[in-house]
């Protein structure tokens, strides 16, 4: 097994029919490849088997997750080099390359190097998945047990852990961040722009003294406390998840305002209230999946009063040419968003405006969440080993991959996040809109 970093380098090189833009260094101490490029550290033969078993993404975020596999150097230029070997330009959108990889191993010349793979891998047995993977689930997608499974996946790994990842403010969506921060200057801080985010959030609704907020997917309840603490309204915040319905409660009631604000643990589709003034969405509608889309336009227009606003803020992909073969990746779908889905902006728009509403306003804010995640990564390796200690190390590397993948998706253009500002209008028309509402003031 000598020079296994060097075998495997050719063989790659082989398979993929383009130079390695990574250096590799393996299990042996051995080391192959750019000089002074990022290198993947390969610690155990166990990724091999990983690879050889899942070709592709789930593959490699299963050796990532399990630290069989490691990157030392510069996170982000190694997973931005590492992408074009993970995904392949097909049509009008990237395809995970595992097909054409297998194409490659079925030739002839290659099978030889295939050989030599399963001898460097060692036992030709399938590891068990991380810990940290979720199963295969059963039944139809987004019933309301199955969504309050996949949101406690998600969100009840310990209040403490999100503290050291999202900071004080406890919130976990794009901040909204200045010219300066966008042009490389550190002058507002993470807390400064999810601030400015919350308070942007209430004046495109518009919220007045007294008005009613609902909001959707209210996480730790920062949302309700700004609207409650600086615009005097009353709010009901929903949430799946009984963590953050818990450290929500407690803050409500240390900032005195348990008498305005209630948190309540319950899905959008269990909501029979008089209907609210305003409702806030902020990052929760990506969980509600294409099958229950209009339906989840369909609950919030109910909900509102006739001229009530609703501000959808929610992650957006690029659009494809067959939708139906739309599958979100592996890894996000296995570590971190159990049955989340992404649609295009353009799709989202579309339902709102069936299910009756009037879109006001469409503000694209991919480059803010692309500087809130480097924020957050940040944060969680400033607080790496407190990290481990509240969860696990695996836990810990999929929330870090996971983090610094997405930020990079954004800067790419390959995700984006989108605010949108629709109305329920009166019945004579009036949407109780300014004629120039982008100053947000009324």
């Amino acid at each position: 097994m000598a020079d296994a970093a060097g075998r495997l380098t050719k063989l790659a090189e082989e398979v993929l029919g383009t130079p390695l833009p990574v250096r590799i260094r393996a299990w042996d101490r051995s080391e192959s490849g750019p000089p002074g490029a990022p290198t993947l550290v390969i610690r155990r033969r166990r990724a091999l088997r990983r690879l050889l078993f899942k070709p592709g993404e789930l593959g490699l975020a299963r050796a990532w997750v399990a630290g069989d596999i490691d990157v030392q150097g510069d996170l982000y230029e190694a997973l931005d080099l590492l992408a074009g070997l993970i995904w392949e330009r097909g049509g009008d959108a990237p395809k995970p390359r595992r097909a054409a990889v297998l194409r490659a191993l079925a030739r002839p010349e290659i099978r030889s190097a295939a050989r030599e793979l399963l001898m460097l891998a060692g036992a030709p047995v399938p590891p068990t998945p991380p810990a940290e993977e979720v199963r295969r689930r059963r039944g139809p997608l987004h019933t309301l047990p199955r969504d309050k499974e996949a949101i406690s996946h998600h969100y009840d790994v310990g209040n403490d852990f999100y503290a050291l990842v999202l900071g004080p403010s406890m919130v976990y969506s794009c901040a909204y961040w200045g010219s300066a921060e966008t042009a490389g200057d550190t002058v507002a801080t993470l807390e400064d722009a999810q601030r400015d985010k919350l308070d942007l959030i209430c004046r495109k609704l518009g919220l007045q003294e007294g008005q009613r907020l609902l909001d959707v997917g209210c996480g730790w309840g920062s949302m309700v406390l700004h609207a409650a603490r600086e615009y005097g309204v009353r709010a009901v915040g929903i949430t799946l998840s009984e963590e953050q319905a818990a450290l929500a409660r407690k803050r409500i009631a240390e900032a005195g305002l348990a008498d305005r604000v209630e948190i309540r643990v319950q899905d959008y589709r269990e909501i029979h209230d008089e209907p609210f003034d305003a409702i806030s969405s902020v990052g929760m509608a990506e969980h509600v999946g294409r099958a229950r889309y209009a339906e989840y336009a369909d609950a919030l227009y109910a909900l509102l009063r006739p001229g009530g606003r609703l501000l959808n803020h929610q992650i957006a992909r690029r659009p494809v040419a067959d939708e139906e073969a739309y599958h979100v990746d592996e890894f996000i779908d296995r570590y971190v968003f159990p049955d989340g889905e992404l649609a295009p902006v353009g799709r989202t728009v579309g339902q709102l405006e069936d299910a009756g509403f009037e879109v006001r306003d469409v503000e694209a804010i991919r480059e803010h969440y692309a500087l809130t995640l480097r924020s957050w990564v940040a944060n969680l390796e400033n607080h790496w080993g407190e990290a481990v200690r509240l969860t696990s190390e695996g836990r810990a590397r999929v929330w870090r991959l996971y983090m610094a993948a997405c930020a990079l998706s954004f800067e790419r253009n390959r995700i984006g996040v989108n605010q949108v500002l629709a109305v329920r209008t009166r019945e004579s028309g009036d949407a109780g809109m300014p004629l120039r509402a982008r100053d947000w003031r009324s």
